[in-house]
This record gives C-alpha cells, structure tokens and sequence, in this order.
C-alpha cells in the first residue's frame, strides 16, 4: 500500500516563522531521494534550499512559487511506497494525517558583498518532519538539474496512468471527493506542471511561465486556453520587461493595465532590512565622525601584496587593508566592541570581533560577518572576505553567518563615493564606512604632490561611544592605513 508521509517546512534558523517558496525542485510524479534538494525557499535572511528527509515519489506539492508559508505547515506530500497498489481513499487519510493542507495559489509572488549550515537531523515521526531537523541541510553537491517526470498525472496521488489521457479516468476521484475530505481540495491545481507537449510548447514560444498557470483540465492539466488567457494576462508586464534587459527587481510583481507601473511585495530580506534600520535609526542615538586620509603606503603595500607568493591564491585590496585596520583599533580601544541590551539594561561588551560586510544584493542589504576575525592572519582574512563576498552573490548566506556581529564595513568606495554616514548593524556599535581612493593634489613633507587619499566615516551609537572614543578609533584606523608599519607594533 502506498505510503504517504508530509514534509513540513522547518525553522532553519534563529527562530523565524515563515519563508517564501522561491522554487520547486521536484515536481508531481518526480522520484526523490534522501537529502536531494527538493524546494529553495527565502527566509527574512538568506536564501536556503531544502533537502528531502524521504525518499519515494512526489505525490502532491502543496504550496505554489511565491506563497508565503508559516513555519510547520506542510508543504510536500511523498509517497515513502510507490511499488504498494494505491487505494482509492488512502491519499486523503494520508494527508488528514498530517494536518490541514495549505490552499494552493497560482498566481505570481518577487546590489555589495558571506556560510555556515545548520545542524542535520532525521525525520521526526510518521506523516510528518519535525520543524527542527534537517537531513543534510545546508549542503550543496551538484547544479539543482530536475529528475525527468514520471508520466503526467491528476492532482489525487492515487491514480497514476502511465500517460495522461485527453479525458481523465481519474475524474471519478475529482467529481466525487470522499467524505471526509474537503472539497477545495479536489479543486486545486497541481503545481509544477500537468501540461500535454503541444501546450508547453505554446507556452515557451508565448513566454508563459507554466508555474504560473492555474490548470482548468481534467485533473489540472493546463489547457491551450489557460496558456492563452496568461498571455493576455501578461500584455502589460510584456511591455515593461521587453523595454530593456531582465529586471529581477520586478519578480513577482503586479503590473498596471497601462504598464507604466509594477508593485512587488515587501517580504524576506528586504522586509527584514526595513524593520532593522528603522529600529537602528530610532533606538540607537548615531553619532558620525569622518577623516580624510593618504593612503599612498597602502596601495604600495596592495601592490606588493598582489607580487607576493603567497598571496597569489587570494584577492588583495585596500579592503582588506582597511579591515585589518579596523581590527586593530579595536584591539586597542576594546571598549567599542558593545552592545546595549535593552531587555536587562545593561552594556554587553564583546572580547571579540566577528566582522561584518555590509553586502547589497538584489534581494536586500545583508551583513554577514567573519568570524573571530582578530584571530586571523592577513591571507586568512583576505579568505574569509572572499568567501563571504562570493557566498553573498551566490545567494546562499546562512543565517548563522549574519548573528552575533560586534561591528561592520560598509565599503562605498566601489561605487565612486567618497562617504557617508552609515546607519549601525542592530546590536552593534560602530561602522566605518570606507570611501572611495582617488590620486589628489596633497600636502606631502612641505610639497604640493599626487597622492593617494580617501575618506572614512565611523558611525557609533552614543548611548555606548561618546564623541572621544569614537574618534580615537578613526584616528587609530586612519594611522594604519597611512602607514601600515603601525600595525606591526599593534599586532
């Protein structure tokens, strides 16, 4: 007899309640195996792909790309037995079993610089997994290619004919829901995708997402007429995308009828972002200091660096520099490595120094941070910035990677800025913001020379840094990097 088992969708991190389904990886009918990637979801942090705790065949899907779902609610039904004969009503049971399925919605849902996954588990109990463990999470071992499909099938698990027919055999099961199980049920589509060859081929010349396209068919295949009506549908938001290459920043959105217009949702991380800067802005009292620095000695030093050997397997550049600096006033003047507690009103000072890189990314601004990085040497430093940087880019920032940050960077400079008055990291107290480097006119040993200069901004919350602290760690910041000789005597 077949057995079907849910999978809920865990907490995967620091406490959050839900996550955006971003992709499905598997669809109906598709077979799965223990720890393949089966769903990409999006968390108020990161991106995070999920793996499968079963392994069988996909029966039903039960939350669309785009749906918003509450952390515990199922969101995939595999059946653990495919080779056990399927049983009119076993399906329902199955899903009874597991609690409430989320109603299924197929309409549409949505740049700087850092992983470390959470802990794998095994599955809790029958019909269902436990929102805190996860087999094999976090780890990535091939491209997310998907199985080739079983033959299509209607939306209920127990009925798979080997091909779909052009007049359902399973519609008995549709037209006449048992009992005990809700209708809406049998009405919903399936998700990923029920479609005959000449219709995905419509489809593809017309532009159609078919994940997209509620299916009105036998069974919820996707007629010739749905692909039809989603292009017609879609007109406007043709127009806006046609005008110029892709825009992702419009994934998701409501196009207006006149397509001068797109809304999109503020959800994950950009909702998130929101909520802490503006907490950051009116909690923390920001206090900003700058300074004007030559950093001649610096780019002699990126440069030798760049020559160097042993440096020859990472990326040097003054952010690196400007990092150990950073670093090394703080070791100085450990004061400012703090946090006010609100809840016990008290100061947490830190005796260590986990650095954050504010990162831009399609997505929304994330900080994720490197670790103890006052234990690293410069080539373990240069490491941990490269990791994060191209971690961040790749979309897969683990929330783990993003807490318990004792100060950030914020690196303007590579846009062409020459600063700014960055707003803190919650539950931090500094931030420097690193300007661009641009050769100008300078006073240098009583002569009008060409030198290298850029500017830094430091950032404090002033419930814990007062105006003589913070400057003192600028300064101590600035003499590094005008002459990164200083460091040796610090380190």
């Amino acid at each position: 007899m077949p057995q079907y088992v849910q999978f809920r969708l865990p907490d995967v991190g620091e406490g959050l309640t839900e996550a955006d389904i971003v992709d499905w990886r598997v669809a109906v009918g598709d077979t799965v195996t223990v720890n393949q990637e089966i769903v990409e979801i999006e968390t108020a942090k990161s991106l995070v792909e999920l793996p499968s705790p079963h392994a069988g065949v996909v029966s039903e899907l039960l939350a669309a790309v785009g749906d918003t779902v509450e952390v515990g609610s199922p969101i995939i039904v595999i059946d653990t037995d495919p080779g056990g004969a399927p049983a009119a009503d076993d399906a329902p049971a199955a899903i009874a079993d597991g609690g409430p399925s989320v109603a299924q919605d197929p309409s549409p849902g949505e740049g700087g610089s850092s992983g470390e996954a959470a802990p794998s588990g095994t599955a809790a109990g029958e019909g269902e997994t436990s929102g805190g463990v996860l087999v094999g999470y976090g780890t990535k071992h091939a491209s997310a290619a998907r199985r080739p499909r079983k033959a299509a099938t209607a939306v209920p698990p127990e009925a798979e004919p080997a091909e779909p027919p052009a007049e359902a055999p399973a519609a008995p099961a549709q037209a006449a829901p048992s009992g005990d199980e809700p209708a809406a049920r049998t009405e919903r589509p399936a998700v990923h995708v029920l479609a005959k060859p000449p219709v995905r081929k419509l489809a593809k010349d017309l532009g159609i997402d078919l994940s997209r396209v509620p299916g009105t068919g036998p069974g919820g295949i996707v007629t010739r007429a749905d692909v039809l009506s989603a292009a017609e549908r879609s007109a406007p938001e043709k127009l806006v995308k046609n005008e110029g290459d892709d825009r992702p920043w419009l994934d998701g959105g409501t196009v207006s009828a006149d397509g001068r217009q797109t809304r999109v949702p503020v959800r994950s991380v950009r909702a998130r972002t929101a909520e802490a800067m503006v907490a950051s802005a009116f909690t923390a009292p920001h206090v900003t200091v700058f300074v004007t620095v030559d950093v001649t000695k610096t780019m002699r030093l990126v440069e030798r660096l760049k020559a160097d050997r042993d440096f020859a397997d990472v990326r040097v550049t003054p952010l690196l520099v400007a990092a150990k600096a950073l670093i090394l006033a703080i070791r100085q003047r450990p004061m400012i490595s703090a946090a006010w507690d609100d809840d016990t009103q008290e100061i947490v000072y830190k005796h260590y120094i986990n650095l954050g890189i504010a990162a831009a990314t399609p997505r929304g601004l994330i900080v994720p941070n490197i670790k103890d990085a006052h234990r690293l040497s410069m080539h373990e430093l240069a490491e941990g910035i490269a990791d994060l940087t191209s971690t961040a880019r790749a979309g897969k920032t683990q929330p783990a990677d993003m807490a318990d940050g004792t100060v950030t960077i914020t690196n303007v400079g590579i846009f062409g800025i020459d600063t700014g008055t960055p707003i803190l990291n919650p539950g931090e107290s500094a931030i420097l913001a690193f300007g661009a480097i641009a050769e100008r006119p300078w006073v240098h040993k009583g002569k009008i020379k060409p030198r290298w200069v850029t500017q830094l901004a430091l950032s404090v919350d002033h419930r814990l840094v007062d105006g003589e602290l913070a400057s003192r760690v600028l300064h101590d910041v600035a003499r590094v990097m005008e002459e990164p000789s200083q460091g040796l005597v610090w380190g």
